[in-house]
């Protein structure tokens, strides 16, 4: 019995990495014309090597396949791009997350809304954690005390304007432990008055 070769596996995440320098111009745009859904990270231009040293500014980029492929068939869409290297993905959401650097408080953190999403592709799905549902409910707490809020729909609105990930996440599951928590506390606030 042989044991299968890595570049004849079959999956449907890869990723590679592209040097702005060494990339076609229009390289985004090429990658958005396979019709393949694609992450491509914001450009990491602080990132540091263990000694300390600047590496050179690159994107990391990921394909995600409707169905299965070789690494070979990945590798003739990231030579379109001028990507360096290919390699599969284990997890669709670590490699996400990796993006921005999410888990690596060590690293550089670069903006979630700065990463690309083509063809489909849903960033804040993939990335998503319970975890971030719990961070956003504490942070819109936080926020009602500050400035007074009892009103859900003063939240809605201002999340809806100026914090999607709370209105992500007030829309997909936590309307009612925030609607409760403003009624609980228009009511303590109204026994405080008398």
């Amino acid at each position: 019995m042989s044991l299968k070769k890595t570049s004849s596996r079959r999956t449907r995440n890869f990723a590679t990495i592209v040097y702005p320098d060494s990339a076609p111009d229009n390289w985004q745009e090429i990658l958005a014309n396979q019709f393949i859904p694609s992450f491509i990270s914001p450009i990491h231009d602080n990132d540091k090597n263990p000694n300390g040293e600047k590496k050179k500014e690159h994107y990391h980029v990921i394909i995600m396949f409707d169905s299965v492929k070789t690494l070979e068939q990945a590798k003739e869409i990231f030579e379109l791009i001028g990507g360096v290297g290919h390699e599969i993905v284990n997890s669709i959401r670590g490699y996400s997350r990796y993006l921005c650097h999410l888990d690596n408080p060590e690293k550089v953190q670069y903006a979630q809304e700065n990463v690309r999403c083509l063809c489909g592709a849903d960033y804040i799905s993939v990335i998503g954690l319970v975890l971030d549902k719990y961070k956003a409910v504490g942070e819109m707490i936080d926020f009602c005390k500050e400035y007074n809020i009892d009103s859900y729909s003063e939240l809605l609105e201002y999340a809806r304007d100026s914090r999607f990930d709370w209105f992500r996440c007030l829309c997909d599951n936590g309307t009612v432990v925030v609607k409760e928590y403003l009624k609980s506390r228009r009511w303590t606030n109204n026994l405080k008055k008398e």
